[in-house]
C-alpha cells in the first residue's frame, strides 16, 4: 500500500498547482464547479484534537449525495489513506469527504453509483473476511483489507464489486487527493492542510525577486486561486 510519504510526493503537488482541478467523468475531462466554502486563513486544527472530533464537526454539515452510512464509512477510509500523524492532518481534517460528497452531486455525478456500490462492496467484504464493519476493525485490520482492495484480492470473493475492486480504490484514492490537495473552493483542503502538509506556499500571479531568493522559502498565501480576480467563478 502507498505510504503517506510517498503519497505525498506524487501526488500533492500536481494537485495543488491547478487553479481549477479537473475530474474524470464518463471518460471525460470536465472542470469541477462546486459551490463555495469559508475561504478563511485560519490555521489548522491542532491534529492532537482527534479525528473523531473531526468527524464528528464534519457529519453536520448537510450531504449532497452521500448517505449517512456512506459518509462515516468513506470517512473512515480516507482517514486511512492519508491518515493524521506526528507529520501533520490527514484527509479528514482536510475535509476530503466533503469534496468528494459535493463533486458526486455535481461534476462526478457520474461516478455516484460507482461508490455506492463500491462501498457497499468494501462493506460486505470487511464483515466476511474481518469479522466486522470496516469502522470497527483495529488499524491495522483497515490496512490490511484497503490493501486487498488495492491489488485486486477483493474481486471475487461475492462482495460485489463491479470488476476488479483494484478500479475502486483507484477511484476513491484519486479523489482523496484531490479533495485533500486541491483547491479550497471546490471542499477539501480545508484550512489549507493540504497545501501546508507539502509545503505548497500557494497560487501566485506574480514572483518578486524576493520570492526567487536561493536559500529561503517565499511566504505563504493562504487564499484560493479564487481570491483573485483573472480567476471566475462558473
Amino acid at each position: 500500500m502507498i505510504t503517506r510519504r510517498d503519497l505525498l510526493k506524487v501526488a500533492g503537488a500536481a494537485a495543488a498547482a491547478g487553479a481549477a482541478p479537473s475530474a474524470r467523468v464518463d471518460g471525460a475531462e470536465a472542470p469541477l464547479s462546486l459551490p463555495n466554502l469559508d475561504r478563511n486563513g485560519t490555521e489548522h486544527p491542532d491534529v492532537s484534537s482527534g479525528v473523531a472530533d473531526v468527524q464528528q464537526a464534519g457529519s453536520r454539515e448537510p450531504l449532497l449525495a452521500l448517505t449517512a452510512d456512506e459518509h462515516d464509512l468513506l470517512t473512515a477510509i480516507v482517514g486511512r489513506l492519508i491518515p493524521a500523524d506526528a507529520g501533520g492532518p490527514g484527509a479528514v481534517e482536510a475535509g476530503a469527504v466533503t469534496y468528494i460528497d459535493r463533486a458526486l452531486a455535481g461534476p462526478l455525478s457520474g461516478s455516484r453509483e460507482a461508490y455506492r456500490r463500491g462501498l457497499a462492496a468494501l462493506e460486505r467484504y470487511a464483515r466476511s473476511s474481518r469479522g466486522g464493519s470496516f469502522r470497527e476493525l483495529a488499524p491495522t485490520d483497515q490496512d490490511s483489507l484497503l490493501i486487498d482492495v488495492e491489488t485486486g484480492a477483493a474481486t471475487g470473493s461475492g462482495a460485489g464489486f463491479d470488476g476488479s475492486s483494484a478500479v475502486f480504490f483507484a477511484l476513491l484514492r484519486a479523489h482523496t487527493w484531490q479533495g485533500t490537495f486541491g483547491d479550497p473552493y471546490y471542499g477539501g483542503n480545508r484550512n489549507f492542510v493540504g497545501w501546508d502538509l507539502i509545503g505548497y506556499p500557494g497560487v501566485r500571479l506574480a514572483v518578486t525577486p524576493d520570492d526567487q531568493r536561493l536559500g529561503q522559502l517565499p511566504p505563504r498565501l493562504r487564499r484560493s486561486a479564487y481570491d483573485n480576480d483573472q480567476f471566475h467563478r462558473a
